[in-house]
């Protein structure tokens, strides 16, 4: 077995201390430092024992990786700064704030022969994997369609900047959507989308309603909202959040011409009898398999100690991929501002989205 991997955790805000916890917990990994800027937030968990450090600069000799938790603004700097001290790198969601800045990332770490992971942690649910196999048996797929609504609580926005540009639920939530779907369909290729923030009245979006299009040729069709109740949504789906209610509702459907697939129960709709599959015939409903519940950020670190320490890795989400979320992302904003289908690619690499 490889020894530890010796990783510090930039950001100790939520997702930095879960990050914390999964990495406490592993055999894979050692926590060299925690690097925390804000100096009462930095003490009260040196208080607690805890290897707390205001910089980089302060992160102990052998470190050889990152975990970056800090604010999306800051993840550029941050990740540029890590990979010139060769460190390899879990950047968490989206990369960057820019497809620009997502490619100087991934030229660095490709010149120094590091490791740049995007945090995009769902595709480590052993039934986002069984998906990918399932959506097999459909025939040739046609379409899906996905509805995320969770309403986020009033106080959620007393906070300024998730009334920020940036902060509405296209860049919050959608992005680990967009990843998703890719990594079960492969590359979206053209977005069009409309935006609302009538619900809220915030300078953000809180609805979106969007159409893919997928380089398959397959369709897709999805509606996200962070001011509509539902219990369709992936975290209400699989639980996989504490902090928010579980439903155990399926939130997407795949449609192919020999049937149809629910996630991620991974419900099954096919053939009752032999023969063609057609409207005359009901289909037959298989219940998914039991899938196993895992926490996927301590899988997401298993697998990124592994390949840091010299393993290959097909699930993990890298540079490239977590820029393609990003621009689709970023695509969507930009349809919705210019009224148009917008392909991923023609972002600009300046773009923001606002």
């Amino acid at each position: 077995m490889s020894a530890a991997l010796p990783l510090c955790i930039i950001g100790a805000g939520a997702i930095g201390m879960r990050h914390v916890e999964v990495a406490s917990a592993s055999p894979d990994v050692t926590i060299s430092a925690i690097v925390e800027p804000h100096a009462p937030r930095r003490a009260e968990l040196a208080a607690q024992g805890l290897p707390m450090v205001a910089s980089l600069a302060e992160v102990p000799e052998g470190t050889r990786a990152a975990i970056i938790a800090s604010p999306t603004n800051d993840h550029f700097a941050t990740a540029l700064a890590c990979l010139e001290r060769g460190w390899h790198v879990l950047v968490e969601k989206p990369i960057t704030t820019t497809p620009g800045e997502a490619r100087r990332l991934e030229a660095e770490a490709k010149a120094r022969g590091l490791h740049l992971i995007t945090g995009h942690h769902r595709r480590c649910h052993p039934y986002t994997q069984q998906a990918r196999a399932a959506l097999g048996t459909l025939g040739r797929l046609v379409g899906l369609s996905g509805h995320w609504s969770l309403r986020k609580h009033n106080t959620y926005y007393d906070v300024e900047w998730r009334r920020s540009p940036g902060a509405g639920p296209v860049m919050t939530n959608l992005c680990h959507e967009a990843d998703l779907l890719a990594f079960l369909l492969g590359p979206i290729t053209e977005v069009t989308a409309l935006t609302s923030n009538t619900v809220r009245g915030h300078v953000i979006e809180d609805t979106a309603a969007l159409a893919f299009r997928f380089e398959s040729g397959v369709l897709g069709s999805y509606f996200v909202s962070d001011a509509g109740a539902s219990p369709w949504s992936f975290e209400a789906s699989s639980s996989e959040n504490p902090d928010i209610a579980g439903s155990g509702q399926d939130y997407l459907r795949f449609t192919g011409t020999e049937g149809a697939l629910e996630f991620p129960s991974l419900t099954r709709w096919g053939a009752s009898a032999p023969g063609e599959v057609e409207w005359r015939k009901p289909l037959a409903r298989t219940p998914g398999p039991e899938t196993p519940r895992i926490d996927p950020l301590a899988e997401q670190l298993r697998r990124f100690a592994a390949l840091c320490a010299g393993g290959t890795d097909n699930v993990l989400c890298t540079a490239a991929e977590g820029r393609a979320a990003l621009e689709v992302t970023l695509a969507t904003l930009l349809s919705a501002r210019e009224s148009r289908p917008v392909a991923p690619g023609e972002v600009p690499d300046d773009f923001r989205g606002h």
